[in-house]
């Protein structure tokens, strides 16, 4: 083996690294700031209705920064880009403990809003990941590196629990001085992370087409669909599960944390597999098995209100989002160069967390004035979409 081959393996290896345990980090904070953002929400808030305003406004947050974030690391790279949004997750919490000692729900909001230019970036960490390995390796790398949320979707729950009352006098600021120690050490980490190469981009001409000729690919389409449909379907009932549980039907702080990790789980730890799945079945199937297991969710939920109600439809909607989210990434990849990499990307971040903000904006309302049965009903018609999409570009030449 030549030294370069060993060098290149070694940077491959090393940022695969440094992806997992960041994202391990980030997700430990996207579990807390879902499981207590409509808790605090309720608690600082003076009409129920808006409780998950501060969760809302993060996704919203998210969505407004999916461009800026790409065309900022577009010019400075990833790993500065990166580490810039660690930050943004440090002054974020540090302003939530602010919020909790003033009673403040507007700065809450803010402090919510901060962190979600984080998580802007946290999701292309799966694109810096496939941008390491060679094109045959990229769905195994996307769903290795969301093996680190196993991690978080076990120290979130723990962290909000535990950390309750590690500041007496303010209920959850233990919990946010925690998460900001975690993210400065993520901050320093991402300082080491390596480049993309060109000869570990996805292996087609090094094209540089116009916007426009890019997303008008059939195949570029039904990817971005299946991550908007996917994400946005997964906030609407994730965000509204902890106000359905808690507030609404009694379940403990624990209770309903044990289900968001189970949940959690559900999302990541078909990782194990789901890389090979897609490389050893296609991954139209394997998006396809994502959307029918969100069919089978809301079957489960509307049977009743008991804690295994919600503790399966939660599985099952985080194993079908894994499978939509890692095989629309991977179908992504298909259908740009390594020069139209950024742009492509941008517009799917944009198109997924701008869902993704608008089903958190729903959910409380919905929640406030037509309960979760009805809730569950939402993700039907657009799931049928998603299926027929799918079967229409099962034989193109992309794929």
């Amino acid at each position: 083996m030549s030294p370069f081959r060993e060098q290149d393996i070694k940077v491959q290896k090393g940022n695969l690294i440094i992806l997992v345990i960041c994202q391990l980090i980030s997700t430990t904070g996207s579990v807390v700031v879902v499981t207590l953002g409509g808790i605090i929400g309720a608690s600082l808030s003076s009409n129920q209705a808006f409780s998950t305003l501060p969760v809302s406004m993060m996704v919203v947050a998210v969505a407004a920064t999916t461009i800026p974030a790409a065309m900022l690391m577009r010019k400075i790279g990833r790993s500065r880009g990166f580490a810039l949004a660690s930050l943004s997750a440090v002054l974020g919490v540090l302003l939530a403990v602010v919020a909790l000692y003033r009673s403040s729900f507007e700065l809450f909001i803010v402090a919510a809003m901060l962190f979600g230019i984080n998580m802007a970036f946290t999701q292309q960490y799966r694109y810096a990941a496939a941008e390491s390995v060679p094109a045959k390796f990229v769905p195994r790398a996307i769903s290795f590196v969301l093996l680190g949320s196993i991690g978080g979707a076990m120290l979130g729950p723990e962290l909000v629990t535990r950390g309750a009352s590690w500041v007496a006098s303010v209920p959850y600021a233990g919990v946010m001085y925690t998460l900001a120690a975690m993210f400065s050490v993520q901050a320093l980490l991402f300082l080491r992370l390596h480049g993309a190469r060109e000869s570990t981009a996805p292996e087609r001409a090094a094209t540089s087409r116009a916007l426009g000729s890019i997303v008008r690919q059939p195949v570029f389409l039904v990817a971005v669909l299946g991550g908007t449909t996917g994400y946005g379907l997964m906030t609407l009932l994730m965000t509204a599960t902890p106000l359905s549980m808690h507030i609404n039907d009694g379940f403990t702080l624990g209770e309903t944390a044990s289900v968001i990790r189970m949940h959690v789980l559900g999302m990541y730890l078909p990782s194990l597999v789901s890389g090979f799945l897609i490389e050893r079945f296609g991954v139209v199937p394997m998006m396809v098995t994502g959307a029918l297991l969100f069919l089978l969710t809301s079957a489960t939920a509307l049977q009743g209100h008991e804690f295994m109600h919600y503790g399966w439809a939660l599985i099952a909607l985080g194993v079908g989002w894994n499978f939509l989210y890692v095989g629309g990434t991977t179908m992504l990849t298909y259908t740009y160069s390594i020069n139209e990499r950024f742009r492509a990307q941008a517009v799917n971040e944009f198109m997924v967390f701008g869902s993704s903000a608008l089903a958190s904006l729903a959910a409380g309302a919905v929640m406030f004035y037509f309960g979760w049965q009805r809730l569950l009903w939402v993700p039907l018609p657009l799931i049928g979409l998603i299926l027929c999409a799918l079967v229409y570009v099962r034989r193109d030449p992309l794929l």
